[in-house]
């Protein structure tokens, strides 16, 4: 597998690449479950009802605890971003991934490459997310706190010089999350579909299984982490004192 995704055809000069589709298709599938649950959704619900409210209410009642009144505007981007990472990341493990090949034009490798692929699994999409986590983290500080106090943790010249270091460290700090928020989670999804590819090329049946039961529960934790992440740093950062 290689690091970067592979591109299967061009549209107008753009690159399509195969977690492009891949991410078209999480999109699809979210969109098709809320559409599912809009139209049966009951007073006596069912286990797909129970399964998703379940789901909303954990990060509803997680976020409230911890933010408190900015729970409105912090707990949609928590679930957002689990929502379409586990569901992203769940994906990677149906059948077909990796195994169904597709033959670009001009391409002269004889097995082809992979049609589809865990959109997580490329760096550009977990790059995006962090990037988008980080700017709208900044965006409420200043909204939230004002623009004199976001300015405040990062510049200060009470018992100069120290705490100016400190907040250079603190501007620093803001880069190095995007950095780990995105590689954290390209770095387990792409691992895991390395040793899930190998493992099923080594034993086709009985061998994998434990692997991709390991695989289901990184799904779901990754998609915790970077859920939680983003509702910390935007706990913190819109903290007034």
């Amino acid at each position: 597998m290689n690091l970067a995704p592979e591109i299967l055809f061009k549209i107008a000069g753009f690159p399509v690449t195969n977690t492009i589709v891949t991410t078209v298709i999480t999109d699809i599938v979210i969109i098709s479950l809320v559409l599912i649950l809009k139209f049966t959704i009951s007073l006596y619900p069912k286990i797909f009802q129970n399964i998703m409210e379940s789901v909303v209410e954990y990060f509803y009642d997680s976020t409230k605890d911890v933010a408190g009144s900015r729970v409105k505007f912090i707990y949609p981007w928590v679930l957002t971003f689990f929502i379409f990472i586990v569901i992203s990341n769940l994906m990677g493990l149906l059948p077909g991934f990796e195994t169904i090949r597709f033959h670009p034009i001009g391409n002269t490798s004889h097995e082809g490459v992979p049609l589809f692929r865990t959109a997580t699994s490329d760096l550009n999409l977990t790059a995006a997310f962090a990037v988008i986590s980080i700017v709208m983290t900044h965006f409420y500080a200043i909204k939230y706190t004002g623009v004199k106090s976001y300015i405040g943790r990062f510049v200060s010249f009470q018992i100069f010089p120290v705490f100016l270091f400190v907040g250079f460290l603190e501007f620093i700090g803001e880069f190095t999350k995007v950095i780990s928020l995105a590689f954290r989670l390209f770095g387990n999804i792409l691992a895991g579909e390395v040793v899930m590819g190998t493992m099923s090329s080594m034993v086709a049946f009985g061998v994998p299984v434990p692997f991709m039961m390991l695989e289901v529960m990184v799904a779901l934790i990754q998609a915790v982490v970077f859920a939680m992440l983003t509702m910390a740093f935007m706990n913190i950062m819109t903290e007034k004192h």
